[in-house]
């Protein structure tokens, strides 16, 4: 143990002090924030930026439904297209007209423009168009106080999800939307760790075999020693960018929100260029009590325990990759299945948010190879403790076992020049016996 504890203090002073860990380590946490304010910011400029769409209405009828938004100003125009096209009116975005009754003709409505359109402007109007049409079919019908039953008629309604236990005790579901940013967060997160720190582990083992050092190592230090305590110690060096990370996103996010202003002014900046408005103070609110509402406990050890177990486990297969090649560009051939099984993962979490409970969440949340990435997405979904468990069981018992394999293939490989192995001999290493 002495031993591997000196490997581990190695391989994490070695990295950390290491330039490229320090830039990644202070730059990564402006992205993420970046992340959270330039749509604000991106959202305040397309405010400046009102675009003025002339309605050429030869009916009469639609043109006052037409309410303009902070995006686009709706103007009523008298004349004829044709007058309009001999003219370069540069004030004027686009031209709406429409020639016909749309109640009998629905393609009479058309929209002119010497630029692409934006979807967002599309979308509006044929929101507008559609109402306006619909309501006056139901006119026809000459229904009495028909303004009322349509105002009625419209109101939304939205369920309220109930989840039973076990034992028939019922508690309310936490919001969609916010246990489905959760858990594609920590899902990613957990998809990047392990392909970074995974990857490093390989590239490590690789560098030193390739330089000959291996040699000089493993006349003092044991080969299951030096594969564990290159492993631990890049780990480590993960979680301490990962907490650094946190951290100073917390920070930085907390500043910015200092000088652009707090959550109100954020939510009162306008429409954004969809035309769409933001959420009502009211709904962030409730968005909060949502998050706060969370197991946050149960989500933060369960997320530790995915992080190390999936760490170790991949950790352990690129570090048995490394100690069998010499050259990094005969990886490719074993590396390419570890890749698709984990993209395999990554998709398989964030498809499964539309149904947690399904069978494809639930079957990659058991098997140890995606479970800390499925899982992860899972767990804001209130899985039962049961299927908690029997996941962190087999993903403890099986990255055990690919450890005990994967040491096997290291002290054989470690020592091993010249040719590419394949998949049999690689195999037979597994039954030397010590």
């Amino acid at each position: 143990m002495h031993k591997i504890g000196l490997i581990i203090k190695r391989e994490y002073t070695f990295r950390i002090c290491k330039k490229s860990f320090i830039l990644l380590t202070l730059l990564t946490p402006f992205l993420f924030a970046a992340l959270v304010f330039v749509p604000m910011w991106l959202a305040s400029l397309g405010e400046e930026e009102n675009s003025v769409v002339a309605i050429i209405d030869d009916t009469g009828k639609y043109a006052p439904f037409f309410q303009s938004t902070e995006a686009y100003t709706f103007l009523p125009v008298e004349g004829s297209m044709a007058m309009y096209r001999e003219r370069e009116n540069k004030e004027i975005y686009a031209f709406l007209h429409i020639a016909d009754d749309l109640a009998r003709n629905s393609g009479a409505a058309v929209l002119y423009s010497s630029r692409q359109v934006p979807r967002s402007l599309v979308e509006q109007i044929d929101r507008t168009l559609t109402d306006a049409v619909r309501d006056e079919r139901l006119k026809m019908f000459e229904v009495p106080h028909i303004d009322r039953v349509i105002q009625v008629v419209r109101s939304e309604f939205h369920v309220r999800t109930v989840k039973w236990g076990d034992e028939g005790e019922a508690t309310t579901t936490h919001s969609f939307e916010v246990a489905s940013v959760l858990g594609l967060l920590a899902t990613l997160l957990i998809y990047m760790f392990i392909t970074m720190y995974g990857s490093m582990v390989m590239q490590g083992v690789m560098e030193e075999k390739t330089n000959r050092i291996i040699e000089v190592m493993v006349s003092s230090v044991k080969p299951f020693d030096l594969m564990m305590g290159k492993i631990i110690g890049i780990g480590l060096v993960g979680l301490t960018q990962v907490l650094l990370w946190g951290i100073l996103t917390v920070v930085i996010v907390a500043f910015g929100q200092l000088f652009i202003g707090n959550t109100d002014v954020m939510l009162d900046t306008g429409a954004l260029s969809s035309g769409v408005t933001l959420a009502s103070e009211s709904q962030v609110r409730m968005a909060f009590e949502q998050l706060l509402a969370l197991p946050w406990l149960k989500i933060i050890i369960s997320f530790l325990l995915y992080f190390v177990g999936g760490y170790v486990l991949y950790a352990a297969l690129f570090a048995a990759i490394g100690s069998a090649l010499s050259q990094p560009e005969d990886s490719q051939q074993f590396i390419t299945p570890i890749m698709i099984l984990m993209l395999f993962s990554l998709y398989a979490g964030i498809y499964g948010i539309e149904n947690p409970d399904g069978p494809l969440a639930f079957w990659a949340s058991l098997v140890p190879f995606s479970s800390p990435m499925v899982m992860m997405m899972r767990l804001a979904f209130d899985v039962p403790l049961w299927q908690l468990l029997v996941s962190l069981l087999l993903l403890a018992l099986t990255s055990v076992a690919a450890v005990w394999l994967s040491a096997k293939i290291y002290r054989v490989g470690i020592l091993m020049y010249g040719k590419k192995p394949t998949l049999r001999e690689l195999w037979r290493w597994t039954k030397i016996r010590s």
